[in-house]
């Protein structure tokens, strides 16, 4: 070790107050690098294992393959298990006590098929024969035959087909037991042949029997030796490497051999990384880089302000030893040794902090997913040798650019003025000089602050610099976090109910109010839809979508475009919760023909493979809207009446799906749709939201003479609601942690910034300012500080939001909006946290005796 490095080791020592304010400096932003990229991880992690908890661990599907096709999918390199199945087909289940669920659904795997999938025994055994099975709890709970390990049941297993000439084919479980307008049941089974099993255990239901499945899930076991040459079975693949190509690769392998049908994993591929579409894998990374970016520009400027603080009060020490022969070169290898130094300590604790808080993190809101979610998993501190590799990576490259600038300031230090410490004062007139303005509005005070700032250029740009990056770094993660829960609610289906049942006006009354008494029962909207009706719309007041479509202008009559409209009543206490939530006036809406329009839309754009937010028409309150419906016997469109706009809002009431480009969602209460002269249809639609979905449709299905189609979508959504929540909670942990680091980052560059003003300040109250001029002083400097940030902060967060929103709009497509409260969040922080600092800062010093601070050389 050279004597510069000696020396600058003995420095460190010596000053232990500013080596160790550098080293935590550094230590916090190593230890935000690693609880990112730990999240990140983590999160995909949990994601993964809870897809797999739900829906079993598999990557392709190969569907209906003979056994020389699944002999190639054997041999292929990237497989690494092979998971046949397939479906026997359906059998009646004698006593059935649930109408819509007559049906017992037999499915066959083989042993990989079982370790693969979530299959929970809760009793006896699996099946090892292909005849031997195990029944789901809900046959025994539902069923008036009393069933038992050990009972041999025959069974005649076919296929459900249709007596409907529109649906082809054999139905799955995704299909709900098909009834005719009397509720009796519309299908049969066909090619039925006899089986003969033995009950060797039983299983908890599956978890992916749908609750609308007409069928109770039964497996057994699939003997690969029995197989047929030409049997046709369905092989699920486990990949050995899940990476972009297994798409290509797939299709490849499939049109090798022949095989018609290939489907893919996607709701476990995404959380691997693994995207198919090229404009959300853009997406994807593009807002990887910027976020990365913006994390490294908020530890740059971290860590860029410790050592440029240090490099300032260690000005007379580098120029003693400039005095004494050292070189440009071993001034600036001074500083980047001190670089390396602190960095070989506070990296590794940097990185042991991160994943230390990240592990409290995680018990804390384990606690809350699991609680309010009901997710199984839990999340775990993920740790992989690539995103610590990163963290070290992008530290130890932070670290560097912090200590470029200083050591280049360093190397160019003369001797005298370093001893002097004249280096950061500038005493030039033009330097100094302030407006008459200031003077005239502020005071004497405030032009006395304001030279101050001037005097101390880089001190004063050092904290209007920690402060805009701050800036940008808050209002960039909010938009962030705002426009990823957008992009999500835009990819959702539109399922904002738990469960659907069709019910009759009148007849079903007692039944309604029944399952409106429920426990839970949290919420309901009972809703008549009144689907075939248009408007001619007039071209101006479109939607821009419709206009850029090539047919656009053929389909103009006179002018104007026909809409399809989807008329919705909501019964009386639906329309006033409805309307409370809009704020909309509920008792204009009972008199007279007034209506709430939904003017957003949100629909999936297929051919631009895009999710897309646009308006559906432009109208205004108070406009009115005609309604024509179809006359089929002389196939013309029959004037109804106008209807008004009431409110306009984008918000769907529980149950409505929403419109697309071309048509409309309007909502009425039921005394104005009777007024439009629609009362021939007497059904209504019931939407639930329950605390308890599954219990409160068995309940629903408990009562005597119920034979109502029910439609319990709740599984189906969770994951969704799961996805969106979790982000939430991460999204909304890094604007904490991101804003925690900001403030620190500010209150170290101010309160460092005053107490190297303190020869400064003793001058001033040895001439004469009071302590109520110096608050004073204090207080405009800070306004000054404020208004400096907010001027260079806003308009780079717009561009950087900006850069965030076109990165997302590879994938998505609605309008920039700014986020317009989160800003004034900003502003009133900034002048708050400075204002907290300044005075925090200056009030230590005011303890400090003024003969004493006069006579202080360095600190």
């Amino acid at each position: 070790m050279n004597i510069v490095n000696k020396l600058t080791i003995r420095h460190l020592r010596k000053n232990k107050r500013r080596t160790l304010v550098t080293i935590i400096g550094v230590i916090i932003s190593v230890a935000m690098l690693t609880a990112v990229a730990t999240i990140g991880v983590s999160f995909m992690d949990l994601m993964k294992r809870q897809t797999i908890a739900d829906e079993g661990e598999w990557h392709v599907l190969y569907k209906d393959i003979d056994q020389n096709q699944l002999q190639a999918i054997k041999k292929d390199e990237d497989t690494k298990k092979v998971v046949l199945s397939k479906d026997l087909g359906y059998a009646i289940l004698k006593g059935s006590k649930n109408a819509n669920k007559p049906y017992l659904y037999i499915k066959e795997y083989n042993q990989y098929g079982f370790e693969q999938f979530p299959i929970e025994l809760s009793s006896g055994r699996l099946p090892q024969t292909e005849s031997e099975i195990v029944i789901s709890d809900e046959i025994i709970n539902n069923a008036k035959v009393d069933y038992r390990i050990g009972d041999i049941i025959t069974l005649d297993v076919g296929n459900r087909i249709a007596n409907d000439p529109e649906i082809h084919g054999p139905m799955d479980q995704t299909f709900s037991l098909m009834t005719n307008e009397k509720g009796e049941i519309n299908e049969e089974l066909k090619d039925s042949s006899t089986k003969e099993f033995t009950i060797v255990g039983t299983i908890k239901r599956p978890t992916w029997e749908v609750p609308w499945a007409p069928g109770y899930t039964v497996i057994s076991y699939l003997d690969e030796g029995l197989l047929s040459k030409d049997e046709l079975v369905n092989a699920t693949v486990v990949l050995n490497k899940v990476k972009t190509s297994l798409f290509k690769r797939a299709e490849k392998l499939a049109e090798k051999n022949q095989i018609g049908k290939v489907e893919y994993n996607y709701n476990l591929l995404r959380y691997y990384g693994v995207i198919k579409s090229e404009g959300m894998r853009t997406t994807l990374y593009s807002l990887s880089a910027i976020i990365m970016v913006i994390i490294i520009i908020g530890s740059v400027s971290l860590i860029y302000n410790a050592f440029a603080i240090s490099v300032a009060e260690r000005s007379r020490h580098l120029g003693m030893l400039s005095s004494v022969g050292a070189t440009k070169k071993q001034k600036q290898n001074s500083v980047f040794f001190e670089g390396f130094v602190i960095g070989l300590i506070s990296i590794p604790i940097g990185i042991v902090s991160g994943l230390g808080g990240m592990g409290v993190t995680f018990l804390f809101i384990n606690t809350i997913i699991q609680g309010a979610l009901g997710v199984s998993e839990k999340l775990k501190v993920t740790v992989t040798p690539g995103s610590i590799l990163v963290a070290i990576l992008v530290s130890i490259i932070t670290i560097f650019i912090s200590t470029y600038i200083p050591a280049r300031r360093a190397s160019k230090i003369s001797a005298i003025d370093a001893i002097r410490q004249s280096t950061d004062v500038k005493l030039t007139r033009k330097a100094v000089k302030t407006s008459n303005f200031v003077r005239k509005l502020f005071g004497i005070e405030a032009e006395i602050g304001l030279k101050n700032l001037k005097r101390n250029k880089r001190r004063y740009q050092a904290t209007v610099f920690s402060l805009v990056i701050s800036i940008m770094l808050f209002l960039s993660v909010a938009f962030f976090t705002a426009n990823l829960k957008k992009s999500l609610s835009l990819s959702q289906d539109g399922q904002n109910y738990d469960i659907m049942m069709e019910v009759e006006k009148g007849r079903d009354d007692q039944l309604v109010k029944s399952i409106l008494s429920m426990d839970e029962v949290t919420k309901y909207n009972l809703m008549s839809p009144q689907y075939g009706l248009t408007s001619m719309i007039d071209k101006d007041a479109t939607t821009d979508v419709l206009r850029k479509t090539e047919s656009f202008n053929d389909q103009l009559v006179d002018g104007k475009f026909p809409y399809y409209i989807n008329l919705y009543s909501l019964d009386d206490e639906s329309l006033k919760t409805y309307a409370r939530e809009l704020g909309a006036d509920y008792n204009e809406l009972q008199n007279g023909l007034n209506a709430i329009v939904i003017d957003q839309i949100k629909y999936e754009d297929g051919d631009a493979g895009k999710y897309v937010e646009a308006k559906a028409i432009h109208t205004k309150v108070g406009e009115k809207i005609d309604l024509y419906s179809n006359d089929e016997e002389h196939e013309k469109h029959q004037y109804v009446d106008k209807i008004q706009v009431a409110a306009l809002t984008g918000k769907l009431p529980m149950g409505a799906y929403g419109a697309y480009p071309g048509s409309l969602d309007i909502i009425v209460s039921e005394s104005t749709l009777e007024k439009l002269g629609f009362v021939g249809d007497n059904y209504r639609m019931l939407y639930l939201n329950s605390t308890d979905p599954l219990k409160t449709q068995q309940k629903i299905e408990e009562i005597e003479d119920v034979r109502h189609y029910i439609r319990n979508v709740y599984q189906s959504r969770q994951q969704d609601e799961q996805m969106v929540m979790i982000m939430s909670v991460f999204t909304y942990g890094f604007i904490v942690l991101i804003t925690a680091i900001s403030i620190a980052n500010i209150l170290n560059t101010i309160s460092t910034s005053i107490s190297l003003r303190k020869r400064e300040f003793a001058m001033l109250k040895s001439v004469g300012m009071t302590p109520k001029g110096f608050n004073k002083m204090i207080n405009y400097e800070s306004i000054f500080y404020g208004i400096k940030a907010l001027i260079y902060g806003l308009p780079l967060s717009v561009v950087c939001m900006f850069l965030i929103y076109k990165a997302l709009a590879n994938s998505f497509s609605y309008s920039f909006t700014l986020p317009w409260l989160s800003i004034c969040y900003v502003v009133v922080a900034v002048f708050l946290i400075v204002g907290t600092s300044m005075l925090y800062s200056s009030a230590k010093v005011k303890k400090e005796n003024i003969i004493d601070a006069l006579k202080q050389e360095s600190i």
